[in-house]
């Protein structure tokens, strides 16, 4: 019990005979360094922590599971690792030419797979289905351009 608070608690000295700014600021200095270095090492003890998203090829294939392949013809892969992360799936892309990519990737499970997968295309649909920012501007451009009707005739057409 002893030890345990010994290595928990950080002894501060000041000397008050000689006490100046710097000497608190040097003070201050070492203590912030002392529990950044506490909260490395305490980052480093937990191996069980595993990553997920985007991670090397040996990464990849030290992990649990089978590698899947898939073939990817559009740059969304940023979409994908949001996706990916929630449902912890790990993956690797390569380029096979312009436009085209090569996606590998795992799982701990089935169900993990299937609900990002589901989750992107449900993305990738609900974004295509919007109309562009570019033919927003078109449509209020011919608008613009349309020549205004004179209410005054339009009144006395309607009476």
């Amino acid at each position: 019990m002893q030890e345990d608070i010994e290595q928990r608690t950080l002894t501060l000295i000041i000397s008050g005979s000689k006490f100046t700014g710097r000497l608190l600021k040097a003070a201050i200095s070492k203590y912030l360094a002392h529990r950044k270095e506490k909260k490395l090492h305490k980052g480093r003890e937990s191996p069980d922590v595993q990553s997920c998203g985007k991670v090397s090829m040996d990464e990849l294939k030290k992990q649990y599971g089978d590698m899947r392949e898939l073939d990817v013809h559009d740059k969304s892969l940023r979409s994908f690792d949001r996706c990916a992360r929630k449902y912890r799936v790990t993956y690797t892309a390569f380029t096979n030419g312009k436009g085209k990519y090569q996606v590998f990737f795992k799982a701990p499970s089935e169900a993990n797979m299937q609900a990002a997968f589901e989750k992107f295309a449900g993305k990738k649909l609900k974004k295509a289905q919007r109309p562009s920012v570019l033919a927003k501007l078109e449509h209020f451009k011919a608008l613009v351009k349309k020549p205004i009707v004179d209410r005054a005739k339009r009144k006395e057409m309607e009476l």
